[in-house]
């Protein structure tokens, strides 16, 4: 009975040090261009704010740069982190003025500027633009 015992403690040991989660390794970063797939916020679908072009984002976190297209003008300004901190409203976003259809490219910018911080899947594809707990903008990578 003891030997039935200590087997079966054994073999549950074993089981369970196999699903034990092993800590994954962060390699994920900002770095390269990422386009939007979700933005919180307007009464109107996704696609009707961007039925021809989807904004995009693109980070150079050596030279602390932001650059971009809203789904009609090109945006560029400084980068500004700190650890997952994101600050759009004190990074001088500077853009080109071409007329634009609808009202997409100003829901991005406006969104982008109250933006308090991001996070990454652990897979490095999907990067969350958050203000305090809550995704505002949802995007995927590029290159």
């Amino acid at each position: 009975m003891n030997k039935i015992t200590l087997l079966v403690v054994l073999i549950c040991m074993n089981f369970s040090s196999c699903s034990t989660s092993k800590p994954v390794m962060k390699s994920a970063s900002l770095e390269g261009t990422w386009e939007l797939n979700y933005i919180t916020g307007p009464r109107i679908t996704f696609d009707g704010l961007y039925p021809n072009k989807k904004p995009t984002i693109t980070f150079n976190t050596k030279e602390n740069k932001v650059t971009g297209n809203n789904s009609c003008n090109q945006y560029f300004g400084a980068l500004l982190l700190d650890n997952d901190k994101i600050n759009f409203k004190d990074a001088k976003i500077g853009m080109t003025m071409m007329a634009c259809e609808g009202n997409g490219d100003t829901v991005y910018m406006d969104t982008l500027n109250k933006i308090e911080r991001y996070t990454i899947s652990d897979d490095g594809k999907a990067l969350n633009f958050l203000i305090g707990n809550v995704v505002m903008m949802r995007f995927t990578y590029q290159q």
